[in-house]
């Protein structure tokens, strides 16, 4: 019997050391559900200003994290919970210059498979917006130097010093009109030292939620220039 307590008390111990932690799923490739067929060259931009612009997050097809689920199926999921594009983020938006409302699309008005961006755009002009700023996010952990990409197994050991997730926030703003492309925006944020964060499975994915909430942030300034330019291109 005490060998047994022994024994438990050593598993116990090393499983203490060690984080076991799924890694959320991955982001999309924007250009590619962006294509549909052979007309893409001759979508031309309708700029409309003050331009109502519709915000949307999406993510690889059955997209999970510890926090959320994607909605729909196809070739992406959408986001809808508000982790990263929340009041305070739409108001931001909603401060650019020549921006009207400012908005997240309704999941009654989407179906629930998608093929492309364009059943995005067809919701959006149920809407009458005008531009869709079309986001994703691809966040990755390192540790003794390996990357472990969308949803994988993710253990934390007490020597892994080098320890760090990376995030990444990309958009892509879409004429909802013709599907016209206007430009892209990306920027990154990065959180190293997670064993001194703790290694339980809930604070490393408060740290990744963290992350990936710093790197959303810094994308919106990134964003915002390329709205500027955009905004003096075709107003």
């Amino acid at each position: 019997m005490r060998k047994s307590l022994v024994a438990s008390a050593v598993m116990l111990s090393l499983s203490a050391g060690c984080a076991s932690y799924v890694t959320p799923g991955g982001p999309v490739k924007l250009a590619e559900i962006s294509r549909v067929g052979d007309d893409m060259a001759s979508r031309q931009p309708s700029p409309k200003f003050p331009a109502s612009i519709g915000v949307v997050r999406v993510q690889a097809p059955r997209y999970a994290s510890a926090s959320t689920r994607g909605y729909g199926k196809g070739v992406f999921s959408l986001v809808t919970a508000q982790e990263l594009i929340g009041d305070p983020q739409l108001a931001a938006i909603g401060g650019w210059a020549s921006v009207g409302k400012v908005q997240t699309l309704d999941t009654s008005l989407l179906p629930s498979k998608f093929d492309s961006l364009d059943d995005l755009r067809l919701a959006a002009a149920k809407l009458q917006i005008d531009v869709l700023l079309v986001t994703t996010v691809d966040t990755v952990f390192e540790a003794g130097g390996k990357t472990f990409g969308p949803s994988s197994d993710f253990k934390l050991g007490k020597s892994d010093t080098d320890a760090a997730i990376r995030s990444t926030a990309s958009a892509v703003f879409v004429d909802v009109r013709t599907g016209f492309s206007y430009g892209q925006a990306e920027a990154g944020a990065r959180a190293a030292d997670l064993a001194a964060a703790g290694n339980s499975e809930k604070s490393l994915d408060r740290l990744r939620l963290q992350t990936e909430r710093q790197a959303f942030e810094a994308f919106l300034v990134e964003a915002q220039t390329t709205w500027a330019g955009i905004e003096r291109r075709y107003n």
